[in-house]
């Protein structure tokens, strides 16, 4: 095991010639090296499979091959979410699945469980590797010959509160889109969530970073860039703000389309509302988390806003923005959510403007306020009122794709589904399928939308192709 970040660390005042040789020196000891293979898996976010984009270009970087999860491989990187219990259950069982295909492979788990839980994982035969959010980026610094260890290493060093930079850039050989991580870290503290703690405080990439790994991203091919982090509205570098972010990028040669991930009801200004209306590359789609449509669970989870605010806020975009996506998270089952809150709930999802939503049961999470909050809600009922919304979040999305019909729309498309259909999506996140034999990935085709499958996909006829 060799932790090659210490050797720089070790001559600080190396001059720019020498340091120049080394780097030379290390790229000529990587090609002397053997191929070795690695695979990746996700868990969790958006931002997740950012970063592991990124981890896995500096994979490429040193001469190994990537392959897909699944294959035989040297290495194995899980990247973990540590949301939920079952994403913590997820990630022992994604272990033994690796090890079962690969029993040699040297296996890293990094990331939110890999901060919270490296101890648990310490226990977790098989794992010889565990790397905490600070320094997950550098994953593959931290390996030399991939071969089992003994017992795993572990680090987990303090997150750093200041603004960064990535030297990375996301691989992404097999999608259309591609996320740009341009924030990480929250300061909200909301009762139920571990992610102020697993990831830390509010912090922003600085802008000059991110407008450079777009521009590669774009050179590489990719059409639409999706802005990720965890809490992106709160984005601030020396004065830019998220929207400075959407205006630089709509200024690159080749990129047709900026799509803003999930973002919180607060941190949106009237401004960028305001843009997304008039902008031809800012796609049409907000992805607003509400958490509970009762005031009473809100406060409780200490959330920074009411209903009516909310509301408020939502009817505005919708009526500012003709046709704009609106979607939402919703947690079923927090503590003091009985049958009068969740109805408050499911009546406000009846009666707002989504054309989707993700939910969630509550999960409690060690640390947390809410694990402190009495009232607890039955495994059960959470089960029953998850189900309940997600039959309505289906409604809703199929009413929102009915809305859609008869309209000729601009479609991304990203890959054959089946034999004979290929399908993407359009700038408002309407999935779309089109019958052709011709390879149209990563192409934009006019398409008169005509009717909606039971596998809820909008089934168009190709008008022209760009």
């Amino acid at each position: 095991m060799c932790f090659n970040f210490l050797f720089f660390s070790a001559f600080p005042l190396l001059g720019q010639e020498s340091r120049a040789l080394v780097e030379y020196e290390k790229k000529k000891m990587m090609m002397k090296k053997p191929i070795y293979k690695a695979s990746f898996y996700t868990l969790g976010c958006r931002l997740n499979q950012a970063e592991t984009s990124l981890i896995s270009n500096t994979f490429k970087e040193r001469n190994y091959e990537i392959v897909e999860y699944g294959q035989p491989t040297d290495v194995c990187v899980i990247n973990t979410c540590t949301v939920t219990e079952q994403a913590d259950a997820k990630c022992r069982q994604l272990v033994r699945q690796v090890l079962k295909r690969s029993p040699d492979a040297f296996v890293a788990v990094v990331g939110c469980y890999a901060q919270m839980g490296a101890e648990a994982l310490r226990r977790i035969e098989g794992i010889d590797l565990i790397v905490g959010t600070e320094e997950k980026m550098a994953v593959a610094d931290f390996i030399d010959i991939p071969q089992k260890l003994p017992e795993p290493i572990i680090r987990r060093s303090k997150i750093s509160k200041t603004p960064f930079t990535i030297s990375s850039v996301g691989n992404y050989e097999h999608a259309t889109r591609a996320n740009l991580k341009v924030q990480d870290g929250c300061d909200f503290m909301c009762t139920f969530c571990v992610i102020p703690f697993a990831r830390g405080r509010s912090r922003s990439r600085a802008f000059w970073d991110i407008q450079r790994e777009a521009i590669q991203l774009v050179a590489r091919g990719h059409k639409e860039l999706v802005l990720s982090g965890v809490n992106i509205g709160t984005y601030e570098f020396e004065g830019k703000t998220v929207l400075d972010i959407v205006k630089m990028l709509e200024t690159i040669d080749g990129l047709e389309r900026i799509r803003i991930s999930s973002i919180e009801p607060t941190t949106i200004s009237i401004e960028l509302v305001e843009h997304m209306a008039e902008s031809e590359k800012l796609c049409s789609h907000f992805h607003i988390p509400l958490q509970s449509g009762d005031d009473s669970v809100l406060a409780n989870m200490r959330r920074l806003y009411n209903v009516a605010e909310y509301v408020k806020f939502l009817e505005m975009i919708a009526n500012r923005i003709p046709d704009v996506c609106l979607g939402t998270d919703v947690m079923v089952g927090f503590p003091g959510e009985g049958e009068a809150e969740f109805a408050n709930t499911h009546r406000l999802l009846e009666q707002l403007p989504f054309a989707y939503f993700h939910v969630f049961p509550f999960s409690e999470r060690k640390g947390t306020a809410a694990v402190k909050i009495e009232d607890k809600v039955e495994v059960h009922t959470k089960k029953e009122r998850s189900e309940i919304l997600r039959n309505l979040s289906r409604e809703k999305k199929t009413h929102f794709y009915q809305q859609q019909l008869g309209k000729s729309v601009k479609v991304l498309m990203e890959e054959q589904n089946e034999p004979g259909w290929f399908q993407g999506f359009t700038d408002n996140y309407v999935k779309v399928g089109v019958p052709t034999d011709c390879d149209l990935s990563n192409e934009f085709v006019e398409v008169e939308l005509k009717e909606i499958s039971q596998k809820n996909l909008a089934i168009g006829e190709i008008l022209n192709t760009y």
